[in-house]
Formats: structure tokens, C-alpha cells, sequence
């Protein structure tokens, strides 16, 4: 894999804040950033926007392809772009597949999640790497599946605590 990471800002992250540059994001881009356990994927749209499969990104419901701020995308974390040399599909044809889907909420960690979904954008076939390492190397798999389980666990207690609050 062709990875490399965006040069941080002035505050040492390039994903923190309104002062994150877009200016240097091409349009097209397969954007990567890391979770606890996994990597999260997205194409890059322009005007500091991503489209990206939710999945269990950001909460134990699975979420739908949606389009968001890059700033929520990366959740804090720092981005790379994964440079895909063999794309069929780049640029605004990769962003016009990408929206094609917005709404989509087929969403499954094996065979459908926000790893497939980018490589469809910019490939044309659904596929993922992080899968694939899992299912050969089962050890990397059962960590990122008790990484899972934990954020599962904790954005559920999350919830519970905001739904205390509002009672």
C-alpha cells in the first residue's frame, strides 16, 4: 500500500480545527485515518468535505455513506492519502461514484465497509486490505476485533450518559 501522511499544521495535527489546509487535498483522494484497532477510509470531495461509509465510525448503530467535514472524517486523528497508482476512476469521476451512493445503508464489516466502499470509487471493484490481513493473520483479526467490541462498549455508554442527561 501507498500511504503517506499530510504534513500537520501549525498545532501539529492536520486534522484539528477550522485552520486545517484543504488547499493541498486532491480531488479524488482516498483519505485514511486511524482508529483503535482499524483504519477508517474516505474520498476526499473538495471544500474540506469527505464521503465516507459511517459504518461504526462513530457510534455502535451502522451508519449510512454520508457526506461530512473533514474534520469529523478524521475524529481528531491525523490523515494520510492512500495513493492508488492503478485507479481506474480519479478526480471528479471518483467523487460522482462516491456521491452516487450517499444514503446507502448496506453497510457490512467483512464485505461491505468504508475500505470496500473507496476501492469501488476509485477501482470499480469492492475490496478491502484490512480484511484480508485479518482473515491471514487471525491474531491481527481478533485484536481488531476486541478493539471493535471495546468502542462498541464505550459509545454505548456514551449514549447512555447523553440520554441521562436529557431525561
Amino acid at each position: 500500500m501507498n500511504t503517506y501522511s499530510l504534513p500537520a499544521n501549525s498545532e501539529g495535527n492536520a486534522a484539528r480545527g477550522a485552520a486545517t489546509s484543504t488547499i493541498d487535498l486532491p480531488i479524488g483522494a482516498h483519505l485514511v485515518t486511524q482508529r483503535r484497532g482499524y483504519e477508517h477510509h474516505g474520498i476526499y470531495v473538495g471544500n474540506g468535505r469527505v464521503v465516507h461509509y459511517a459504518g461504526f465510525a462513530s457510534s455502535a448503530q451502522r451508519g449510512p455513506v454520508e457526506e461530512v467535514e473533514l474534520a469529523r472524517f478524521a475524529a481528531g486523528q491525523p490523515l494520510s492519502i492512500r495513493s492508488t497508482p492503478s485507479a481506474r476512476y480519479a478526480g471528479d469521476e471518483a467523487v460522482r461514484r462516491a456521491r452516487s451512493r450517499l444514503g446507502e445503508n448496506r453497510y457490512r464489516l467483512l464485505t461491505n465497509n468504508c475500505e470496500h466502499f473507496c476501492a469501488w470509487c476509485l477501482l470499480g471493484e469492492s475490496r478491502s486490505e484490512q480484511v484480508h490481513g485479518c482473515l491471514r493473520h487471525p491474531r491481527a483479526g481478533m485484536l481488531a476485533l476486541v478493539c471493535l467490541v471495546k468502542a462498541f462498549v464505550e459509545s454505548g455508554a456514551r449514549g447512555n450518559e447523553a440520554a441521562a442527561q436529557l431525561a
